[in-house]
């Protein structure tokens, strides 16, 4: 067997081989190891059918991600493995072995347990795979673990110390896994020392706003860190309070952008990258012979014999006949270049992010259809709309809930947008049922609000216990932040869709969704008048959210600084905020957190969510310095 096989030219000497590399920007479940691995084998049959030498899905792949403390389960870990030995033995028989296909998955090489005599070496690893000839060739363990914002991997995973080279096709790839791209030093110092001509990075990478625009600075900074070209898959889809969007992309050893995927969606990017050769012995001091299988070399230093990057680097070779492309032999097999996708715009981008999150919650939940109350406000509008677009109009049921204070625009505003967007409208007035409260209890003020609030989370819980519908609350992020919601009322349900959004980014969100359906001569969901008019929960005569709130537009400015910045009082009034107003802010913030922690899971698009990201005691006296 020749020592180097080169992909694309089978047989024929090149200076530069050509590798076809299939990147699988793909959207798997967290459990569904049956249904994950099915999805590798479709999606490889496709990769191999337009001609990919190298087949590559996400982070985590197998198992979903991210497991949380399944990682915990030692019978999901053994699963976890098996089904990957099975997916390998899987792709043989479909006649996909000889083509290398790479799956993140959960191995353990220890107790999947927290104990204070574990060894610190040992345990469970968040690991990529190669798979070829029917068996498991390969395995790399992520070295970088983050353990900041949504991030707990400190918590769940050990660190692996090797980087694997793989030399497939006459060309030495090296593995890693996400975090590895965000740090310097590391695998990608330890692929330059090995010489590598491409860097496979596989991520659970997951949205928040204008991530993707940081993405691409990141990628070309790793790639010349490596002296490589670095491609980047990402999986796309939701779980939980997170939405992956996806933005897979291939980038040159000197920066240029050669394949980008767009956002959001399932995508298979495949590209033709000419690679330098792998070298008799790479970059290294270990020699190496390519026997028929596996050869395994380990290095724990660079050509100068000193150390370099504190990683062993082993070198795995793929033996067998990879799919030749032999171009231009047929019309049909042209060269593949994958096209770059042009990120999206912020609201746009933002919008499906929404629904994503949303249709994946819902659906990977096993809920058929969703309801939500309809009151003709714009934040119900936007939520509305969301669910729309993510479901379709006839998995959508609009409840309007009027109350005796209800004002007519509110029910028209509500009928108005059930008739544009098509949803299961329904109107179920509450003041028969807040009567007999009031006439067996004596209530007053705000009691008598909240009540109202609550008959109707009893109404849509009601219709979800009868019809099996996911309730939906429609609360958006400043309103969570201040408090300003009832508990088991206007905050009942299973989803926010609108979560993590602020208020005045709602009304950005319905404007951008009007314009973009009148662009394409459709009809704008949202009725002007739900835009327009003043905020009001509508729970007492002539009320306004202006009567307990400051106006949005400051206290947005206000909550950022504090909840997503982490600025404290000095510097959210040194920034030109009123003192008193900051005081009151951060007084109702801080006094709201007992709510947040009972409010349903919804979307995260910002730096700092409510939940995942931002984890604060109930109990808690302090105060920030100067405030009252």
């Amino acid at each position: 067997m020749e020592a180097r096989l080169v992909a694309g030219r089978l047989g024929e000497d090149s200076c530069m081989p050509t590798l076809r590399i299939a990147l699988a920007q793909v959207n798997p479940t967290v459990g569904d190891l049956p249904g994950n691995a099915r999805l590798v084998r479709d999606v490889t049959r496709a990769a191999v059918g337009a001609g990919g030498q190298l087949i590559v899905f996400p982070e985590m792949m197998l198992t979903g991600y991210p497991v949380e403390d399944l990682v915990f389960r030692e019978s999901f870990v053994a699963a976890a493995r098996e089904s990957l030995r099975r997916l390998a033995t899987d792709l043989a028989a479909d006649g996909f072995g000889e083509v290398p296909v790479l799956v993140g998955y959960l191995d353990a090489d220890g107790p999947a347990a927290l104990s204070a005599d574990a060894d610190p070496h040992r345990g469970p690893r968040n690991a990529l795979a190669v798979l070829h000839g029917g068996t498991v060739v390969a395995t790399y363990f992520k070295h970088h673990l983050p353990n900041y914002g949504v991030f707990d991997e400190d918590r769940y995973f050990v660190p692996g110390g090797t980087l694997t080279v793989l030399r497939v096709g006459g060309v030495d790839v090296a593995l890693t896994i996400c975090e590895d791209l965000w740090q310097a030093g590391g695998p990608f110092a330890a692929a330059r020392q090995a010489g590598v001509g491409l860097v496979v990075t596989v991520n659970g990478s997951p949205y928040e706003l204008d991530k993707d625009d940081a993405r691409l600075p990141l990628v070309r900074r790793r790639a010349a860190e490596a002296g490589a070209t670095v491609a980047y898959v990402n999986m796309v889809g939701g779980q939980d309070e997170l939405v992956f969007d996806g933005d897979s992309m291939i980038v040159a050893a000197d920066g240029t952008l050669l394949a980008r995927a767009p956002q959001f969606v399932d995508h298979l990017l495949l590209h033709d990258l000419d690679l330098p050769p792998a070298v008799a012995d790479g970059a290294g001091s270990a020699a190496e012979a390519v026997a028929d299988g596996v050869v395994v070399a380990s290095e724990g230093h660079g050509s100068t014999g000193a150390p370099t990057t504190g990683m062993a680097i082993e070198r795995i070779a793929v033996s067998g006949r990879l799919p030749a492309l032999d171009r231009p032999a047929a019309a049909g097999d042209r060269p593949a270049v994958g096209a770059i996708a042009e990120p999206l715009a912020t609201e746009a981008e933002i919008w499906a992010a929404l629904v994503l999150g949303l249709r994946d919650y819902v659906r990977k939940n096993g809920f058929a259809s969703v309801v939500l109350g309809l009151s003709g406000g714009i934040d119900s509008s936007v939520a509305a709309a969301i669910a729309v677009d993510a479901l379709g109009p006839e998995h959508v049921v609009g409840v309007s809930l009027p109350s005796q204070y209800s004002s007519e625009h509110s029910r028209s505003d509500a009928a108005e947008l059930a008739k544009r967007t098509g949803l299961d409208y329904r109107v179920e007035p509450i003041q028969p049922m807040v009567d007999p409260f009031l006439a067996n209890i004596s209530l007053s003020g705000l009691a008598v609000e909240n009540l109202q609030a609550r008959v109707r989370g009893v109404i849509l819980m009601a219709l979800s216990n009868q019809e099996g519908h996911l309730v939906l609350t429609t609360g958006n992020k400043s309103e969570l932040a201040v408090g300003y919601s009832t508990l088991y009322g206007d905050s009942v349900g299973g989803f926010n869709p609108i979560k993590d959004v602020w208020k005045t980014l709602v009304w950005k969100l319905a404007r951008w969704r009007n314009d973009d359906a009148a662009q394409r001569g459709v009809e704008p969901p949202i009725p002007e008048s739900s835009i327009a008019k003043p905020p009001s929960a509508e729970l007492r005569p002539g009320q306004l959210d202006t009567d307990s709130l400051p106006d949005y537009a400051v206290l947005d400015e206000v909550l950022t600084g504090y909840i997503d910045g982490d600025t404290g009082r000095d510097g959210l009034i040194a920034a030109g905020h009123d003192p008193a107003l900051v005081d009151r802010v951060l007084r109702l913030v801080d006094l709201a957190e007992y709510k947040r922690r009972q409010s349903a899971p919804g979307t995260k698009i910002s730096i700092k969510a409510f939940g995942r990201d931002r984890r604060l005691p109930i109990t808690n006296r302090w105060r920030e310095p100067g405030g009252r």
